[in-house]
């Protein structure tokens, strides 16, 4: 007994301490990375009101387009580094988060709901990413091939399991590309949490499901 105790207090200690080191990474990217994007951001903006040439603000444009991608993605690492996300209303609430502000500038309209969600639920980083991942490659591929003017994201949960729904009223995804890397990537990463990924048509558009136990 006191020999599990005491393999159980260098577990807690080791989790401590990674813990720790997510949150100095966090802060430090936050710090260095952000005031860097941040620069290169306003240089651009600096220079795009004082350059006439058409090529150039093209070319500055683009500048532009490329720090707020890499913002965008600074933002996300920095959401799946912090620890105290670390549970299903964390996850919930960057997942609409995101959501919403991707298909801002699209006719997309975004609807969510959620039923019996446990929001202190608490699930892993790895977890955490990969239903991102997954939510971001489904959301993405909405907007590029559904043709579709509604996304719905739905999260419910029932005892330990959460299922998380993405349902749109596009023309639905055609047989030949049912094996897609994309969806191929979302069944493996599923599958890699010990979880279950569904595609389900509908009439119209498509329906794709995620659950996991938790």
């Amino acid at each position: 007994m006191e020999h599990q105790n005491e393999l159980l207090q260098k577990e807690l200690e080791k989790q401590k301490s990674i813990e720790k080191e997510r949150e100095r990474i966090s802060h430090d990217m936050h710090d260095d990375l952000g005031a860097g994007i941040s620069a290169i951001k306003l240089q651009a903006e600096f220079l795009r009101q004082r350059v006439r040439n058409e090529e150039f603000q093209a070319d500055i444009d683009e500048l532009l387009k490329t720090s707020e991608e890499m913002n965008i993605s600074m933002r996300e690492m920095l959401w799946s580094l912090n620890s105290g996300n670390d549970t299903l209303g964390g996850f919930i609430d960057y997942a609409i988060l995101y959501t919403g502000s991707f298909l801002k500038k699209t006719t997309i309209l975004l609807h969510s709901e959620c039923e019996g969600i446990a929001v202190e639920t608490p699930i892993s980083t790895e977890l955490r990413r990969n239903l991102f991942l997954c939510l971001k490659e489904a959301v993405n591929n909405v907007y590029k091939h559904s043709g579709a003017d509604c996304l719905n994201l739905s999260f419910s949960q029932e005892k330990n399991n959460f299922i998380m729904k993405i349902t749109d009223n596009g023309t639905g995804i055609p047989e030949n590309l049912l094996e897609g890397n994309g969806l191929r990537n979302m069944r493996r990463r599923m599958t890699e949490q010990k979880g279950e990924f569904r595609y389900l048509p509908g009439s119209p558009g498509t329906c794709l499901l995620f659950k996991i136990t938790v």
